[in-house]
């Protein structure tokens, strides 16, 4: 029987800006699109609440809401 999870596309952590759209929300570190396994604990961050930039308290990756 085949795996029904999807395989991420992205490594975990490999930048530490990333652009993010309203439609990517809610916001978590690390995204939904990266490898989990190389990584830390999924974290949602307040990116709307903190004026469009968040910073992963992980990893340190910086968020920034482009729409």
């Amino acid at each position: 029987m085949a795996d029904p999870t999807p395989t991420a596309a992205a490594p975990a952590n490999a930048q530490q800006r990333y652009e993010v759209r309203r439609a990517d929300l809610p916001l978590s570190c690390p995204l939904p699109s990266m490898a989990l396994w190389n990584s830390h604990p999924r974290v949602y961050l307040p990116i709307e609440a903190e004026g469009g930039q968040a910073k992963c308290p992980y990893c340190g990756a910086q968020y920034v809401l482009v729409d």
